[in-house]
């Protein structure tokens, strides 16, 4: 059966079809139960990428996944999708923004698993790792126990999904992007109402607006931002598609207007590099760029989660809560618990 869908798929370019949902969901099926050979899950996932997925296919493939998946619901909390082939010459802006957001009272859910192809950049998997969070024993209940008294929930994608574990030696052997890189980013493993997604190509907007809003997101942002994440530069304009339930539209986030604009050092980063970076922000004394990109995207998620009226109050009011040790104390919060559970 597996070898009839394939061969829809993999007819060459003028050949070839998009399956429809029924027939998707069964691919993915043999795929992540393993049905599938491991010949067939390459040829069908280069198929895939050479034929380019379709909607219909990736909601499927969604589908499938989060059937499998463990899903422990907050409400309206926020969930940042970004890439799971990590950084290599950028901040990882997400981790110290999502404690403000939390000091702010939004629940925010960040989710990884170790590094994937293509870029094999550093995840925020490995920083936890590198912050001394021993992220490999830390089971379900350990982990919502510290979303419950923090507001940060981390997710180790490949515990509360395994079928992604089970096919993470093919997707490594491949060393190319396949589809599941979009959809572990749409698993929403808390059912968060407000989401912020990464996209590397504005090609892509329309396919993911169509996802986020099939899947049950309330409102979200799917942004260009800083290699292919959901992170916004202080550099440059980033540009940000708005998808809600009444509209659909453009924004361009321009740094320059806010009054936070910056040039990055160059460097190639290391999780060591990250983590220090991290820290610095949130005590205060890190360089003027990366204070600046954690108060942009703060601002811009707390205008998205419709706790303030505007991207320049939401900013004022991140400034205020990064400046006055708040989110510090959320982080410290949650470290504190995790480690105090993981001793029980």
């Amino acid at each position: 059966m597996m070898n009839s869908l394939l061969k829809e798929v993999g007819r060459g370019k003028r050949g070839s079809r998009d399956l429809t949902y029924d027939e998707a969901f069964r691919a993915a099926e043999f795929i992540l139960n393993g049905v599938a050979t491991p010949a067939q899950i390459g040829a069908f996932l280069i198929a895939q990428r050479l034929k380019m997925e379709s909607t219909e296919e990736l909601i499927a493939f969604l589908d499938v996944c989060r059937g499998e998946s463990y899903i422990h619901p907050i409400e309206g909390g926020l969930d940042c999708a970004a890439p799971y082939d990590g950084r290599s010459r950028s901040f990882y802006a997400a981790l110290p923004t999502a404690f403000i957001l939390t000091a702010c009272g939004i629940p925010v859910t960040l989710h990884s698993s170790p590094t994937l192809p293509p870029k094999n950049g550093v995840t925020l998997y490995e920083m936890l790792q590198q912050l001394q969070i021993k992220v490999d024993s830390l089971n379900k209940h350990t982990l919502i126990h510290a979303a419950e008294k923090s507001g940060f929930l981390f997710v180790p994608t490949e515990k509360w999904c395994p079928p992604l574990a089970r096919i993470r030696d093919l997707r490594t052997e491949l060393e190319l992007r396949t589809l599941f890189n979009t959809v572990e980013k749409l698993l929403r493993f808390s059912d968060a109402p407000n989401m912020t997604i990464g996209i590397f190509h504005g090609t892509v907007v329309d396919k993911i607006a169509k996802l986020v809003r099939q899947s049950g997101v309330q409102q979200s942002l799917v942004i260009q931002g800083m290699e292919g994440s959901d992170d916004i530069s202080v550099e440059r304009r980033t540009r940000a598609y708005w998808v809600s339930e009444e509209k659909k539209e453009w924004i361009v986030i321009d740094p320059e207007l806010l009054e936070l604009q910056a040039t990055y050092p160059e460097m190639n980063w290391t999780v060591e590099q990250q983590c220090d970076t991290f820290l610095s922000v949130l005590k205060g004394n890190s360089p003027l760029p990366f204070y600046h990109t954690v108060l942009l995207n703060a601002g811009v998620r707390i205008w998205l989660c419709g706790k303030s009226g505007s991207i320049e109050q939401g900013i004022y009011e991140a400034k205020y809560i990064l400046d006055n040790g708040h989110a510090l104390d959320s982080f410290n919060q949650w470290k504190e618990t995790v480690l105090t559970s993981m001793k029980v």
